[in-house]
């Protein structure tokens, strides 16, 4: 999502897989090879190289093939995938759940479903890019109020009320870390007779009841919920989980659903493991929060603006984009992998370091992070 402009041109690493704790190896220009510790992936859990979800993929890879071979209304569908759905629905407390290969067709499929030349949208200013070109496939309107703001959500719904209205908003949101009040949202969609989605794409696996995101237990205004699972849970693919109803209506409706070859059958095995994990250790997404915590008040302790919310992501606002750039450089000389994150990303003049903690992550890589941000 970074803008592709010659000035602006991300460096391009090969990742090299490495051991332990997530280690990597990114090729630079000259052609030296640097051991660093990840500070950058999505990897919440440390779950990509599980052997649980090694051998799972392994075992359906070598009895089902590599890819699917088709759509799922056609020769794509197997066993495992109606196992993950309803393992996933069973989880969720939800009614439905239907897998997609990615999480931007999963986002394509929801908006749509939901939204036509009819509707009017309000969405949070930083929701993802997948949503906002779902917005416009569908034809809606869209508005979009602060972020996180309810009061200002509160005044859009007032001005749309008694057209046709819909939500979007994340649990996390991946490039700040904050997390808006969904129980509030929900209550006012209900208010307003608007339709609400949320995207957990960040959130599954890491934070609310037992890691089941931050919509888990709403009901009434929420009608989809997307997920992921090339995050938390260390595979790939996605999801959309609603209600009975409206999870025919995708399966008869959606192109992004019908139209496309279905998750590969070894992801989808060892997103089932993951799952599985995740379940009989409640305690790994409170662990990570407690210290991302700790690493929240060590930053603030040191002068650092302390990042918002309480999951995995961190967010250090630096201001220019050649200051965020200089930062990640300097990291990198030390051994720490941490990515500039800036315009069309993020809003100008808040560029960033985007910090993202691991369960794998050693106990001394907040003191390394500190000493190398203080020789700034």
């Amino acid at each position: 999502m970074h803008s592709n402009t010659p000035a602006r041109r991300r460096h391009l690493r090969t990742w090299i897989p490495g051991k332990g704790n997530a280690e990597l190896q990114p090729c630079s220009n000259t052609g030296i090879k640097k051991k660093l510790l990840d500070l950058a992936s999505n990897d919440y859990l440390g779950l990509s190289r599980h052997p649980e979800l090694i051998k799972a993929a392994q075992t359906t890879m070598n009895s089902e093939g590599l890819g699917a071979g088709g759509s799922r209304l056609l020769t794509g569908s197997r066993p495992i995938h109606e196992a993950l759905e309803k393992a996933m629905a069973h989880w969720l407390k939800r009614e439905r759940v239907l897998l997609f290969p990615s999480g931007f067709q999963a986002n394509l499929a929801a908006v749509m479903a939901l939204a036509n030349r009819n509707t009017t949208v309000l969405a949070d200013r930083l929701i993802h890019h997948s949503l906002l070109i779902g917005v416009k496939a569908s034809g809606a309107k869209l508005q979009r109020y602060a972020h996180n703001d309810i009061n200002d959500l509160r005044r859009l719904l007032k001005l749309n009320h008694n057209k046709q209205t819909l939500v979007i908003t994340e649990s996390l949101f991946s490039m700040e870390g904050s997390s808006p009040p969904l129980d509030k949202i929900s209550s006012l969609c209900e208010e307003y007779d608007a339709k609400l989605i949320v995207d957990e794409a960040h959130a599954l696996g890491v934070i609310g009841e037992k890691s089941r995101g931050l919509s888990y237990g709403l009901s009434g205004a929420l009608t989809l919920i997307s997920g992921t699972f090339g995050k938390a849970f260390g595979s790939g693919g996605a999801f959309l989980a609603s209600n009975a109803s409206m999870g025919d209506h995708l399966l008869q409706s959606s192109g992004a659903f019908r139209y496309t070859t279905a998750l590969a059958p070894p992801l989808a095995a060892s997103a089932l493991a993951a799952l599985n994990l995740i379940q009989a250790n409640p305690q790994w997404g409170e662990e990570l929060q407690e210290r991302s915590s700790r690493w929240r008040e060590r930053l603030a302790k040191e002068g650092w603006a302390k990042p918002p919310g309480n999951g995995p992501i961190l967010s250090l606002i630096v201001g220019s984009d050649q200051t965020a750039l200089d930062l990640q450089r300097q990291l990198e000389d030390e051994g720490l992998l941490c990515i500039a994150i800036r315009p069309p990303t993020v809003p100008e003049g808040t560029s960033r370091l985007r910090i993202v903690l691991r369960k794998d992550l050693p106990d001394k890589a907040l003191e390394k992070l500190v000493k190398v941000l203080n020789k700034k």
